[in-house]
């Protein structure tokens, strides 16, 4: 703890150091003021009523990477949702199209213009989005029926999104961490409290079945987070050897190195995919509901299904379980191509020991990746379940034939009846926000121990010792 307390004392005597956190923390403030400002038109008391009616639908998606914003509508309601959105298309368009592909391999001006298409694209989602914001706001009351009501909604929003991107991309430049990472980050910290005072009323309770609740909770969330830290870190390394190579009149001998491989490779993009094609439905629902009038229409049968398909619903969970499992290996496969990473060794005169190069050494490569990926994408999918489990519980009732037997079953054993309802916490705080918190602060802390070793410093754990990020 001693060496921890000198860290944090030497990352304010570097000057650089210093002013990059304080530039830090003040943006972040900035952000977090911004979530007091209400968007103009919004009747707070409608809105209040509305969203208890939505309380426990995938709207809290949207609530959650905008750190609360969402909820009251203030000006940066959609937060760094659509950059995020139009960050992970752009990734995806070097796959799909031959010409951006080209511009990506153009090195700093290639990534500097996919970087200005990522905020084009940004502005479009913006306005395709705030404009499904306005209209449930309208149909909902919550704003004035009226052309110019909406146009405000949308101008608002959308000028807000814009701010909070150039804010992120700031404190990337110019500060200490990722920056939308950060904002990220800053929203889900924000929500703490009410957890901590959630949990500390039920332990105030005196009830020993609440107090034993709130333990196991502690217990499990701990053991996550360890275990997070513990995969988020974990490397595979290949061992990789260059030959001798001779150029002109100089020879230069081969050396000996590794291709270091993540076992979750994808982070928590594969996560956030899967929230948000989910919660696609619910906000196309909220802006376009059904005719009460009508109820065996189809739209109004698809509509009262949705409204059951939450954290909880085991068809839910079926499905937001396998749409991680497939992102997972979707996105890696897009991020890591074992034919370029194979010819790239090829080209430099590397190759792994006992494997010859090109083919066969990209089936090597494709076979361990294959192997990393399952366990990365069943880590994921437990992480994102374990923490929903606990909170909104798995409504087994649901189950077709033997639903009811084993919710009368559950219900009835002592120890087990949290299972079907969940440990009866609001607050939101799943899987997600668990890998964003560890890995923004793995990251983060990282970078600032960089620092320190480059200045000579001890790192928080001490002289030959690093502490590596997710990146790293």
């Amino acid at each position: 703890m001693e060496k921890f307390f000198n860290a944090v004392q030497n990352m304010f005597r570097i000057a650089e150091l210093r002013k990059r956190i304080f530039f830090t923390l003040g943006l972040l403030a900035v952000y977090r003021l911004g979530a007091h400002i209400t968007a103009p038109g919004i009747n707070k008391v409608r809105l209040e009523a509305v969203w208890a009616d939505v309380a426990g639908t995938l709207l809290g998606v949207l609530d959650l990477f905008s750190g609360g914003n969402f909820r009251t509508i203030s000006v940066f309601a959609l937060g760094v949702t659509p950059y995020i959105t139009a960050s992970i298309i752009m990734q995806l368009m070097p796959v799909l199209s031959p010409t951006v592909k080209k511009i990506q391999e153009e090195g700093e001006v290639g990534r500097q213009k996919l970087n200005q298409w990522t905020r084009y694209a940004t502005v479009g989602l913006c306005a395709v989005q705030t404009f499904f914001v306005a209209t449930w706001l309208s149909r909902n009351q919550v704003i004035a029926d009226s052309w110019v009501a909406t146009a405000m909604i949308i101008v608002t929003l959308t000028t807000g999104s814009i701010f909070v991107m150039w804010l992120g991309e700031q404190i990337t430049e110019r500060g200490v961490g990722n920056g939308i990472s950060l904002l990220i980050f800053a929203g889900i910290v924000i929500g703490l409290p009410r957890g901590l005072a959630q949990v500390s009323e039920r332990v105030s309770s005196g009830d020993a079945a609440s107090t034993l609740g709130v333990v196991f909770l502690v217990v499990v969330m701990v053991a996550l987070i360890a275990v997070i830290v513990y995969v988020e870190s974990a490397r595979r390394n290949i061992a990789i050897s260059y030959a001798n190579r001779r150029v002109g009149n100089q020879t230069f001998r081969g050396q000996e190195t590794s291709l270091p491989l993540k076992i979750n490779m994808g982070g928590v993009i594969p996560v956030i995919f899967a929230s948000s094609v989910l919660a696609l439905p619910q906000t196309v629902f909220a802006a376009f509901p059904p005719d009460p009038n009508n109820p065996n229409a189809l739209w109004t049968k698809v509509y009262t299904f949705f409204q059951q398909f939450h954290g909880g619903d085991p068809y839910y969970e079926l499905v937001f379980l396998s749409l991680i499992v497939l992102f997972t290996f979707f996105y890696i496969t897009i991020i890591f191509n074992t034919d370029e990473v194979a010819d790239n060794l090829r080209k430099h005169g590397g190759f792994v020991a006992g494997i010859r190069p090109g083919a066969p050494t990209a089936d090597y490569l494709n076979d361990i990746m294959t192997k990393l990926t399952t366990v990365g994408a069943i880590y994921l999918a437990l992480v994102a379940f374990i923490p929903q489990l606990l909170l909104s519980g798995f409504k087994v009732a649901r189950l077709p034939f033997i639903g009811s037997g084993l919710d009368n079953f559950l219900t009835s054993t002592p120890g087990l009846s949290w299972i079907p309802t969940g440990l009866g916490y609001q607050f939101y705080f799943g899987g997600t926000s668990l890998l964003i918190l560890v890995g923004v602060a793995m990251d983060t802390v990282a970078q600032i121990e960089a620092q320190l070793v480059m200045r000579n410093y001890e790192g928080f754990l001490g002289a030959g010792s690093r502490l590596r990020g997710r990146r790293s």
